[in-house]
């Protein structure tokens, strides 16, 4: 086997499309949020027709999990949303969360779950005219709890989102990944079993997103808070989520744990968000020499989907031993998502021999055989 330089890189590729996968898995009694046969439809308004916001939408999302929803503008998440929190009401079908329906909840009922269901919002929506202690103390307030509590809570929540010396700070006196560690502490005030996240990084640059979806893991770590991402940016799903589910015209279109979606996305949308993240998922020196007509001692360039620490040497180490070709590892890019190593190689294979021995088509099924996805790129001298 030769060995070549290998280019580890932190990226993910689009993989061969596979059949249609199961929701996120969760049964019943370990779901925390559960949606059964939901339709949502608005009704005609001011001489505007109505919208089929969203429909047939039942899956669930598992108690302690960190869940990305993802979908264009329109798809239908702020409507998702919005059910989850008790804002709007299905059109048919129920929202189960934590074991209530909360889509058949009304007046006290509904306020007193809905401080059980954190929000942070993509502006931030911190009053002006507090400081982030007061803003963070305020839910506190509405549920009426004492003076002496509220401070020792607030006092709290600063230290967990590391902002304890902003504590006499105004919104306009704070940057903008302040203002929404100031959001997160206030969304759990009251202690929820629940947060939603409403595009709450697009807003922020990347290195402050980076940041706040950190402390996010580390609050689903430390205190076991559902997380629920509502987000149009496939690369917060892959930071932090575990479970992703992709909405186009308000319809679940695609499910499952992130590694399996983002290395075998079976339809179109998703396919589409993980282009925007991985961009060309080769280098640059390797696309530009590759051509379509193989030339005198060139190699077929094969792409090989992989999975699992340590997966890729053993891969061509079976290769070269089984089927006994020389086989060239070209590039490799490997990152984590969702606990686990997902990533591609790209594999030189000779083109063939004066018996016209097609050794790529045999690597290829072989592959296939063998359960990896794979495919066939060109050739390189």
């Amino acid at each position: 086997m030769k060995a070549a330089s290998m280019n580890v890189q932190p990226s993910l590729l689009v993989g061969d499309p596979v059949e249609t996968r199961d929701a996120p898995a969760a049964v019943d009694g370990d779901a925390m949020v559960r949606f059964a046969g939901i339709s949502k439809t608005y009704p005609a308004y001011r001489g505007k027709p109505g919208v089929n916001a969203l429909e047939g939408i039942d899956f669930a999302i598992a108690r302690g999990s960190i869940t990305g929803v993802i979908g264009r503008s329109g798809a239908g998440k702020s409507s998702l949303v919005r059910l989850i929190n008790g804002l709007e009401k299905p059109t048919t079908g129920r929202v189960i969360v934590d074991g209530r329906d909360i889509s058949a909840l009304a007046g006290r009922e509904l306020r007193l779950a809905q401080r059980s269901i954190g929000m942070i919002f993509q502006h931030f929506n911190l009053l002006s005219s507090r400081t982030a202690a007061d803003n963070i103390a305020l839910p506190l307030e509405i549920a009426g709890w004492a003076k002496a509590d509220i401070r020792a809570r607030v006092a709290e929540l600063l230290a967990l989102v590391d902002i304890a010396d902003k504590h006499d700070r105004y919104p306009s006196e704070l940057s903008g990944g302040q203002k929404q560690r100031v959001g997160i502490a206030r969304a759990l005030a009251t202690r929820p079993s629940v947060l939603l996240s409403d595009e709450a990084t697009s807003a922020l640059d990347p290195q402050t997103t980076r940041a706040i979806l950190d402390l996010l893991a580390n609050i689903n770590h430390e205190l076991g808070v559902t997380i629920v991402l509502i987000t149009h940016e496939m690369s917060v799903v892959r930071q932090l989520a575990r479970d992703v589910v992709v909405l186009d015209a308000g319809q679940v279109v695609e499910s499952g744990h992130v590694a399996d979606i983002f290395t075998h996305p079976n339809h179109p949308i998703t396919q589409s968000f993980l282009a925007e993240v991985i961009g060309d998922s080769l280098p640059v020196s390797l696309a530009s020499r590759i051509s379509q007509e193989p030339v005198a001692g060139s190699q077929t360039v094969i792409r090989v989907q992989v999975r699992g620490a340590g997966t890729g040497d053993t891969l061509i180490a079976r290769i070269a031993r089984e089927l006994g070709l020389d086989v060239s590892l070209l590039s490799a890019r490997i990152d984590e998502i969702g606990g686990q190593h997902v990533g591609s190689l790209v594999l030189g294979i000779p083109v063939g021999n004066s018996r016209g021995e097609d050794a790529a088509g045999r690597t290829l099924a072989w592959l296939s055989q063998h359960q990896f996805s794979a495919e066939r790129l060109g050739y390189v001298a």
